[in-house]
């Protein structure tokens, strides 16, 4: 049964590198890609990293919004593909840190509309939650913010999960815009 889902997973990523040569499209095959192994019935708990050379705006976010749960530039070291890998088998997402250094920028340049949408959204999160919420997009992972709170790292996790399932996110990289576009923490705001 596992050789089966490793044998189908490869077999969308090899459909992904056809035609791989460098131009725009190949990235859409990518993310299309990445759909259909998440989609896929016979894979759950599939996580995909992108490798790509673009980092190109409208790309990283497709990718997101794909349900790539990283996203990291060729340049990358293997020692930090490595730890991308182990970062996402955890549960984590993971973006390069050009990528997220470009997003947070972005990010801080667009005001926050008063009466937004995030607004009713925290509503569904506790306080303590709220406090979590901003530790993550922070970049905090759960010991830092257990040592932040005075908590236990498993119960930093706990916090982590509820607020992913009130606020319906599939990982922690979504976790951070939201704490972003809800105005709920700023590029350089730290606590």
């Amino acid at each position: 049964m596992r050789h089966r889902r490793r044998r189908r997973a490869a077999r969308c990523t090899r459909e992904a590198r056809r035609g791989a040569d460098g131009h725009p499209h190949a990235a859409g095959r990518r993310i299309g890609a990445t759909r259909r192994i998440l989609a896929d019935p016979t894979l759950p708990g599939t996580r995909v990293i992108i490798l790509t050379t673009f980092e190109l705006d409208e790309y990283i976010a497709e990718a997101v919004r794909a349900g790539a749960a990283g996203f990291l530039v060729k340049d990358t070291e293997p020692e930090e593909l490595l730890r991308a890998v182990r970062v996402v088998h955890d549960g984590d997402a993971l973006l390069s840190p050009s990528v997220t250094r470009r997003i947070m920028a972005q990010l801080a340049l667009q005001p926050r509309a008063p009466g937004k949408p995030s607004d009713a959204v925290l509503d569904r999160i506790t306080e303590r939650e709220r406090e979590v919420l901003r530790l993550v997009g922070e970049g905090l992972n759960n010991a830092e913010i257990a040592g932040r709170l005075f908590i236990t790292p498993l119960t930093a996790k706990t916090h982590v999960s509820r607020i992913m399932t009130k606020l319906q996110v599939r990982d922690r990289a979504q976790l951070v815009v939201l704490a972003y576009e809800s105005g709920l923490i700023r590029p350089g705001w730290s606590s």
